[in-house]
């Protein structure tokens, strides 16, 4: 999902970043609001095509029966980053441990350990998606990054985390099948064309 750059406010006893986020979500409901790398992004609701990508992504994870048993298929669930103090994303799309609950670190965020897999739909601020994401989801050892990436029409794979990013980007054109990596809980393929379609403005 695409964001913008929020500037913190000024005053005599700054508020922290984690009290500036919390209080732009309250003042924008709808809107998803992250701290990566220190920096406080806001993005709005996403349009109706990037929701029916959604929809249409999370079909193949659960007809692979990763929403039962020993994992989740969840859409904007809070992911604790150790990137910085406060830093946390919220992924479009993730597939988590089941025991996700007992895993709770602070602002309705969880451990990255309990992540499996994450996914994000680019949007308009595409580049946030396939650089300052890629550097926090790899830091945060991420196994498995998937970019469904609406602006230039392909879909990326990252996997190897390291510390500033992964050691395998694999990137899939349409007319390709993206197979993921079996670590994630059950085998998984995706159809980059249909994928991408729905991903675009109906017209």
């Amino acid at each position: 999902m695409s964001a913008a750059a929020v500037e913190h406010p000024g005053d005599s006893e700054p508020e922290s970043l984690l009290e500036t986020a919390n209080r732009l979500m309250e003042q924008n409901p709808g809107y998803r609001v992250e701290i990566i790398g220190g920096v406080i992004t806001v993005t709005p609701p996403p349009d109706g095509p990037h929701a029916r990508a959604l929809t249409k992504l999370m079909r193949p994870f659960l007809a692979a029966g990763l929403d039962d048993g020993e994992t989740e298929v969840l859409q904007g669930i809070g992911l604790w980053l150790p990137g910085g103090p406060e830093d946390y994303a919220i992924p479009d799309l993730s597939v988590v441990d089941a025991d996700l609950d007992e895993h709770l670190i602070e602002n309705n965020c969880y451990d990255p350990a309990v992540f499996r897999l994450v996914l994000e739909v680019t949007s308009s601020n595409y580049n946030n998606d396939l650089r300052n994401k890629v550097t926090a989801y790899a830091e945060a050892k991420i196994p498995v990054y998937v970019i469904v990436n609406r602006k230039h029409g392909r879909v990326h794979v990252l996997t190897e985390p390291l510390a500033d990013g992964y050691a395998s980007h694999q990137v899939y054109a349409p007319g390709q099948q993206v197979a993921l990596p079996a670590s994630i809980g059950a085998e998984v393929t995706l159809d980059v064309a249909d994928l991408l379609k729905t991903g675009q403005r109906r017209k």
